[in-house]
């Protein structure tokens, strides 16, 4: 594992902090860390990169310590700098830890790389002073990617971002799976969902469930679709109901009807056969509740939040 921890406990008083959390962090993966407000998701990434203090339990990490990097969901940098001399420095620090200093050129391309990873290539010189929140998210995302990372954890590294610029993030996020190891919280499901492997979610400051996304998604919600056929559904509720997978079949409506699966997987291969062998004539087919933000409401009985205040 990348990331482990044993019985990870911070106790703040009241009920807030951490408790008894047994985090584990594949090598390679991309872990997506949710939970509704006050969770504890950010205490829990301050303690992995040593900027807190657990009560008690225990932190291991395969990587060594110079090669861990955090970028919080609100950076700031001093407002005179430009993104360069930014991402420059966060170099120059990282290469005096490690290996001395780079050459100028080396240097320079690095930095550049960066910047254009990050989507800044266009301001690069200009003044970070008047920078919008979500520029100051991609400048601190493009001052670790300057370090090489083996582990990089990003704290809420979407939510000040447009749908385009979300994008861009996640597929960077992406890109790196297999290469460098990813932690990150959010607070959008569907981000989430899109990117990550391996799933945790937190909840009053305990780990409610970890594994990968897909199996969470199939053991907390029961795979459900709607269809509608150009003809009566009788014969294809029929065939459905005799099959093993099939939990639930109901007739809605004169060519409407409802399938519960056993699992999404046997839905997704079994709907089509039996639509198939029934010669039915499906007009639409779609999925009901079957996404990481219904599990995640399944598993926990709380609406998602849009930002996590209070209990960090």
């Amino acid at each position: 594992m990348a990331v482990s921890t044993q019985g990870l406990t911070r106790d703040y008083g009241h009920g807030a902090g951490l408790f008894d959390v047994d985090l584990s962090v594949p090598v390679g993966a991309v872990y997506g860390l949710v939970g509704p407000n006050g969770a504890g998701k950010t205490t829990l990434l301050s303690i992995l990169t040593g900027l807190r203090r657990a009560d008690r339990g225990q932190v291991d990490l395969a990587v060594e310590p110079r090669r861990v990097v955090m970028c919080p969901d609100v950076p700031e940098f001093e407002p005179w700098l430009t993104p360069y001399e930014v991402v420059d420095l966060a170099r120059v620090m990282t290469d005096q830890r490690r290996h001395g200093e780079a050459d100028r050129a080396s240097a320079d391309r690095r930095v550049k790389r960066a910047l254009v990873t990050a989507g800044l290539a266009d301001v690069a010189y200009r003044r970070v002073e008047g920078f919008s929140r979500g520029m100051m998210q991609r400048l601190g995302l493009a001052a670790g990617l300057v370090t090489d990372p083996d582990l990089l954890m990003l704290d809420e590294p979407t939510s000040a971002l447009d749908p385009a610029g979300r994008a861009e993030i996640l597929d960077m996020v992406a890109a790196m799976r297999g290469r460098r190891t990813v932690v990150f919280s959010s607070h959008i499901l569907a981000d989430v969902q899109r990117v990550a492997d391996v799933v945790g979610i937190l909840r009053g400051g305990r780990l409610l469930y970890q594994g990968p996304t897909q199996t969470l998604v199939d053991e907390h919600l029961t795979p459900r679709w709607a269809l509608r056929l150009a003809s009566p559904p009788d014969d294809v509720a029929r065939a459905l109901a005799g099959r093993s997978w099939v939990t639930h079949v109901e007739v809605t409506g004169l060519e409407t009807l409802r399938v519960d699966a056993r699992t999404l997987d046997e839905g997704e291969r079994g709907l089509p056969a039996v639509l198939a062998a029934c010669d039915a004539r499906l007009v639409s087919c779609e999925p009901l509740a079957a996404d990481l933000e219904s599990a995640f409401l399944a598993l926990t009985g709380s609406e998602p939040t849009t930002d996590d205040g209070g209990q960090r």
